[in-house]
């Protein structure tokens, strides 16, 4: 099977987390991230990003409840996601992110202690962890 390119989003109302990964390793690597408004990002940001890497696919978080059931922000992680495919044509996948922010600041914590916890770092390793999570369950 030959490699494919993720990129991925960790979907906030103020700050989108993006993390590229690659199949082939397994892993992904913090980009940094993107303000948003109100959940809204600049469009042209997301595009230049697709642009740069060239995913073969969009993985874009989804906050659910710890039981699972959705939120507010669960649709509007949803909706994000299809914009994606609908203005870029890039194929999209939403990955489960439960945990991911608490499982983020412990690994950054791990490496800089508190001053690495700067809220883009925390979102950009959110995205990490969607991506390494989406390539878990490629597998099982």
């Amino acid at each position: 099977m030959s490699s494919i390119t993720v990129l991925g989003f960790d979907y906030g109302t103020k700050s989108i987390g993006v993390a590229i990964g690659q199949s082939l390793t397994g892993s992904a690597n913090p980009i940094g991230s993107v303000k948003a408004t109100d959940g809204i990002p600049k469009w042209e940001e997301i595009g230049m990003l697709i642009e740069e890497w060239q995913p073969n696919i969009v993985v874009v978080g989804l906050p659910l409840n710890m039981d699972g059931t959705e939120q507010e922000i669960t649709q509007r992680a949803k909706k994000f996601a299809n914009r994606i495919n609908g203005r870029f044509g890039v194929k999209i996948a939403t990955q489960d992110e439960r945990l991911t922010t608490a499982d983020a600041k412990a690994r950054l914590f791990e490496h800089g202690g508190y001053k690495a916890l700067t809220k883009g770092q925390v979102d950009a390793m959110s995205a990490v962890l969607i991506i390494e999570s989406f390539f878990e369950n490629m597998y099982d």
